[in-house]
């Protein structure tokens, strides 16, 4: 029974590493991407209320953009191949970084700021000292939910001859050639699942310990060790 996928995947021809590295790429490039535009993008606009709503909307809209208009919308700028699939997968990206940048800047109590201003830091620093690390977890959230979503959109850029897994998957549905279409289908699972339970990890390390769920005030003060006062809000 698995003969054929053992076939499949020691074939000189399918390529396997190179494939794997391309869909890396593929996938990795986008993502970064995707957070420097959305995090520099919301930070930009968030103390702005009519700029905020104007770039939260559009973004909003943006999502309900199915993947293959994005992918069409930049073949007659870029061609067809790796460098228009990133394009496209880049914006595919930003908005649920930019929405969650936005809306937790947005949301930092304000006499939080007040009180770093009073105690003289400039701008910049209550933007780096007290609201990052503020709406850092919802922020990760929306770094989460972005990276997901690329690793798991990537296949489609193989219609525009991007390469990776998505080969495969093409293989398999175009020859009803079941090997190349598990192997494909079943490689982008396991590399979304990873990102995802990744990335959830990284959502709870940069969590503080007395906002984490199913946490009481009690507990986040034994981990924090003797001498050092919980985070409580």
């Amino acid at each position: 029974m698995l003969a054929p996928f053992r076939q499949f995947l020691t074939d000189p021809r399918t390529d396997f590493a190179g494939e794997t590295i391309t869909y890396l790429r593929l996938c990795a490039i986008p993502i970064v991407l995707a957070v420097v535009i959305g995090l520099v993008l919301g930070v930009l606009v968030a103390r702005r209320p009519l700029l905020a709503f104007v770039v939260s909307n559009l973004s909003g809209l943006a999502r309900a953009i199915p993947t293959l208009a994005f992918l069409a919308a930049v073949l007659p700028y870029l061609g067809i191949g790796f460098t228009p699939a990133v394009a496209a997968l880049t914006a595919l990206g930003i908005p649920p970084i930019l929405l969650n940048t936005i809306a937790g800047l947005r949301g930092v109590d304000p006499a939080m700021v007040d009180a770093a201003r009073g105690m003289g830091m400039a701008p910049r620093q209550i933007l780096s000292r007290v609201e990052i690390p503020l709406v850092l977890p919802v922020v990760a959230a929306g770094v989460r939910t972005s990276a997901v979503q690329i690793v798991a959109t990537a296949p489609l850029a193989a219609l525009i001859g991007a390469g990776g897994y998505g080969d495969y998957i093409l293989a398999g549905i175009n020859l009803l050639r079941p090997a190349p279409l598990v192997v494909g289908a079943g490689c982008v699972a396991l590399l979304a699942l990873l990102v995802e339970f990744g990335l959830a990890a990284v959502e709870r390390a940069v969590t503080p310990a007395g906002l984490r769920p199913g946490r009481s005030p009690a507990s986040a003060a034994v981990e924090s060790g003797p001498g050092t006062p919980a985070r409580i809000t």
